[in-house]
């Protein structure tokens, strides 16, 4: 499998690439700022003013200066690519503060009460309606930069006037009372697989730690792990930061990150999480092209018409049959595991039969029991 990860080379993006040269066999690391979109006669992407080299799994990431090239890339390569972790519309979505709440509300995702207004004036009329402080939010930043802290109508209206002078768009949002500290929990896919608390200074009201936050490991409860999977859901991203504050009302979710910075998080965790990151990419990769394999051979069948010779064995099922292992992820309904269908199909599990199992911590054998 081919993979390469699209960036501008920033020390998160050098850690998953390491990491998923022990799944890939190649991994190319690309300079976003190399890469251009041509659209029209002759369309595709390019790179160094050369077609864009055919992968299996590319990883396009970047900051929010780039979304409308990232989704330009993304959407040119998504129907040459097998697996792409970050769809052409999360770029756009989650670059900009204001649509990410947009689509946390169509989902139903609880975060604080925010607001849009269509002028200075009337913005100054909703302040005087609030309960202080404030957190007013530029649309597009990154590392806690663009958010203001308003802590009486007076500051609040002079923040807004001062943005009513640089023409700079903003969000008005209530602060919830958490302590001073957030949670950044990382989601994979369809796992929350490290969370750490961010602890502003005495100096900082913002946690982040690009604005000196301390962080230390946290073991996060169900109820915000799962608000964490379910944002990254909504946001249709498979490598997700998401930003919670324990609010007196529960967890709300604040911000959402498809670029999160690896260093802190794995350092604090002590969680690999880029290695977990590669792991899964390798999985959906295999997954995907093994699916595709399949499709493709039933076309053919259909094609020779022939109908009554057994379907050609698929990579995956020679490995199944042969007893070796493969990589693939697992779906989880509550407390149960759901196994792929390659696998029932191989070893013809059903719920009309009975079952051997043998559990230790990370493994599981399962085999038929015949009385």
């Amino acid at each position: 499998m081919r993979a390469a990860i699209i960036s501008l080379g920033s020390k998160s993006s050098l850690m998953t690439a390491e990491a998923m040269e022990k799944y890939f066999t190649t991994v190319d690391m690309i300079n976003l700022k190399e890469v251009e979109v041509s659209l029209g006669k002759d369309a595709g992407v390019l790179y160094q003013g050369r077609p864009f080299p055919q992968y299996d799994c590319v990883y396009v990431k970047g900051s929010f200066r780039y979304a409308n090239l990232l989704r330009s890339i993304t959407s040119m390569l998504d129907k040459k690519v097998a697996y792409l972790p970050l769809p052409s519309d999360s770029f756009t979505i989650v670059h900009n503060k204001l649509l990410t709440h947009l689509e946390l509300e169509r989902h139903n995702i609880p975060m604080p009460r925010t607001y849009i207004g269509p002028s200075i004036e009337s913005a100054k009329k909703l302040l005087k309606t609030m309960n202080y402080p404030i957190i007013m939010k530029f649309p597009e930043g990154t590392q806690g930069k663009g958010v203001l802290f308003g802590d009486s109508y007076s500051s609040a209206s002079s923040m807004l006037d001062a943005l009513g002078a640089l023409n700079q768009p903003f969000i008005i949002q209530e602060y919830v009372e958490s302590g001073g500290s957030d949670l950044r929990v990382i989601v994979i896919g369809d796992k929350a697989i490290a969370a750490m608390r961010r602890t502003a200074s005495s100096e900082e009201k913002r946690a982040n730690l690009h604005a000196g936050g301390k962080a230390e490991p946290v073991l996060i409860n169900r109820e915000v792990a799962n608000l964490a999977i379910r944002t990254a859901k909504a946001l249709n991203s498979d490598v997700c930061g998401v930003d919670i504050l324990e609010g007196p009302f529960g967890p709300v979710v604040i911000e959402a990150n498809i670029s999160p910075g690896l260093q802190g998080i794995t350092a604090a965790t002590t969680v690999d999480v880029p290695m977990e990151i590669a792991k899964h990419f390798a999985q959906m990769t295999q997954q995907i092209l093994l699916e595709k394999n399949k499709i493709q051979g039933r076309s053919l069948m259909n094609e020779l018409n022939i109908n009554s010779i057994r379907a050609p064995v698929t990579s995956g099922e020679k490995l199944l049959s042969s007893g070796k292992e493969f990589i693939t992820n697992l779906t989880f309904k509550g407390e149960r595991v759901v196994l792929p269908s390659l696998v029932t199909r191989i070893t013809g599990f059903s719920d009309l039969k009975n079952y051997k199992i043998v559990a230790k911590k990370g493994q599981l054998h399962v085999e038929e029991f015949i009385i």
